[in-house]
C-alpha cells in the first residue's frame, strides 16, 4: 500500500512601501489637481503677437487742450439773387452773356407773350368802354338835376300865383263882394301848392342823394378797373428779365427761342461786394457749433478772423453746413470757389490729459485703449473716457495718466485680444 504525503501551501508575505500601481495613482492625482488649479488661476485671456516697429505708441501727457476744429471753407459771394421769369414768354433776345458783370436795372433777357398782349389791349378796351358809360351816366345825371331845379322853379311860381289869389279873395269875401265857394277853392289850391312844393323838394333831396351815390359808385368802379388796366400793363414790364442788383451773372440758361414758364429760374446774381466762406462739419459738432463761434485762418503771413453767421440744421451724408462772414479785412484777389483750411474755435483753452489721435479711435470709439507695462514688452486693454477732440489730441476725462504709454495705431488686427504680445 503506497503512502501519499501530503504538502503543505507556502503563505506568502506581503511585501511593504510603495508598489507600481500607487505610483500611477499618484500621478494621476497630482495631474488632475494641475488641471484644476490651471483652470482656476490660469491665464485664459486671449493674445496676439506683433512686431513692435508696425505699431505707434504714443505717451500720455498732460498739456493744454486747445478745442477746435479744422475745417474746409470754400469761398462764396456774400448773398445770391436768383433770376426767376416772372410773366412767361418766348426768349426773344438775350442781351448779357454769363459772367458779365451788370448794373441794377441792367435788361438781361426779352421775351415775347402776345396772349398777355391779347389781355392788355382787352384790358384797355373794358377800361375805354368804362370811362364812356361814366360820361353818359353824367350827362344824364346832370340833365335830370337840371329837370328837377325847373319843376321847383315852376313849382314856387304857381304857388305864389294861388297865394296871392287866395289872399285877394280872402279879401274880398270878407266884405261880401265873392262868394264862399270861390273863396275855399281858393284856400283848397293855394294848400295844394304848399304841400305839392314839400313834396317836390323831398323827392329833389332823394334824387339829388341818389344820383351822388351812384356817381360816387361809377368813379370807384372805374378807379379800381385804371388800376387793374395799369397792373396789367406793368406784367409788360415783366416781359423784361432786368438785374435787381449790382453784381456778376452767374449760372444764365436761356436761350433764344426757349420758352419759359412763369416762375422758372434762369440764373443768379452774385453779389461781391463782399464774400463768405462756406463750409460742411461731421454731425458729431452739431450741438457745439453755434452762431457766433469764431474761426481764422492764415494766408501770406496775415490772420484773417471770421465769425459763424448761420448754421443750417439739416444734416446731409452725416454733414451739417456752416456760413462764415470775415470780420474785418480779407485776403486780396479772392475768388468764389477758393478753399481755405479754418480753425474753428469751439471753446475756450484748458489743461487736460492727452493722447494723440490714431486709428484706434476707429476701432474702439474712445471708449477702451491698449496701455503698454512697465517693460513696455506687452499691452493690456483698459478702459477709457475720452471727451473732446481737436485735429491733434483726444481729450482723456477718465483711464490714464500722464507718462503712461499706449498704442494709438489702429486695432483691426487684434481682434477680440486681451492682451498684445511686442516682438522687438
Amino acid at each position: 500500500m503506497k503512502r501519499f504525503e501530503m504538502s503543505m501551501d507556502r503563505v506568502l508575505e506581503r511585501r511593504k512601501g510603495l508598489q507600481k500601481k500607487h505610483i500611477l495613482w499618484i500621478a494621476g492625482a497630482l495631474f488632475f489637481v494641475f488641471l484644476i488649479g490651471m483652470i482656476i488661476f490660469g491665464d485664459h485671456s486671449s493674445s496676439f503677437r506683433v512686431d513692435r516697429d508696425k505699431l505707434t505708441i504714443s505717451t500720455v501727457e498732460e498739456g493744454i487742450f486747445n478745442d477746435y476744429i479744422s475745417v474746409i471753407g470754400t469761398v462764396q459771394p456774400i448773398s445770391t439773387i436768383y433770376l426767376d421769369v416772372i410773366e412767361g414768354g418766348r426768349v426773344e433776345a438775350c442781351l448779357i452773356e454769363e459772367g458779365a458783370m451788370v448794373k441794377k436795372g441792367d435788361i438781361i433777357l426779352k421775351l415775347e407773350n402776345r396772349q398777355l398782349y391779347q389781355t392788355v389791349l382787352t384790358s384797355e378796351v373794358a377800361l375805354t368802354e368804362k370811362e364812356n358809360s361814366l360820361r353818359n351816366t353824367k350827362i344824364t345825371f346832370e340833365a335830370a338835376q337840371i329837370d328837377a331845379r325847373k319843376e321847383m322853379l315852376e313849382g314856387e311860381y304857381r304857388l305864389t300865383r294861388k297865394k296871392r289869389t287866395y289872399e285877394q279873395n280872402e279879401e274880398l269875401h270878407g266884405k261880401k263882394y265873392i262868394s264862399r265857394e270861390e273863396y275855399i277853392q281858393s284856400k283848397e289850391d293855394y294848400e295844394y301848392e304848399v304841400k305839392l312844393r314839400e313834396i317836390n323838394k323831398t323827392k329833389a333831396l332823394n334824387d339829388s342823394l341818389m344820383r351822388v351815390t351812384s356817381m360816387q359808385t361809377l368813379e370807384s368802379d372805374l378807379i379800381k378797373m385804371r388800376q387793374m388796366f395799369q397792373m396789367v400793363r406793368n406784367r409788360l414790364e415783366d416781359l423784361e428779365v432786368k438785374a435787381p442788383v449790382d453784381g456778376q451773372l452767374g449760372m444764365l440758361d436761356a436761350e433764344v427761342g426757349q420758352l419759359l414758364s412763369a416762375g422758372e429760374r434762369v440764373g443768379q446774381i452774385n453779389v461781391l461786394t463782399d464774400y463768405k466762406l462756406s463750409a460742411r462739419i461731421d454731425e458729431h459738432y452739431i450741438d457745439r457749433v453755434m452762431r457766433g463761434l469764431k474761426s481764422s485762418f492764415e494766408r501770406s503771413q496775415t490772420q484773417y478772423n471770421l465769425t459763424v453767421r448761420k448754421v443750417y440744421p439739416e444734416v446731409r451724408d452725416g454733414q451739417f453746413e456752416i456760413e462764415m462772414v470775415f470780420e474785418d479785412s480779407m485776403p486780396d484777389n479772392i475768388r468764389t470757389g477758393q478753399t481755405f483750411q479754418t480753425r474753428l474755435e469751439l471753446g475756450e483753452s484748458e489743461t487736460a490729459v492727452l493722447i494723440p489721435r490714431g486709428g484706434f479711435f476707429q476701432s474702439t470709439g474712445g471708449q477702451w485703449i491698449y496701455v503698454l507695462d512697465e517693460k513696455e514688452n506687452e499691452a493690456e486693454r483698459r478702459a477709457v473716457r475720452i471727451g473732446k477732440q481737436n485735429p491733434q489730441y483726444y481729450e482723456v476725462v477718465e483711464g490714464l495718466k500722464a507718462g503712461e504709454k499706449v498704442i494709438t495705431s489702429g486695432y483691426d488686427l487684434f481682434g477680440d485680444a486681451e492682451r498684445i504680445i511686442l516682438n522687438n
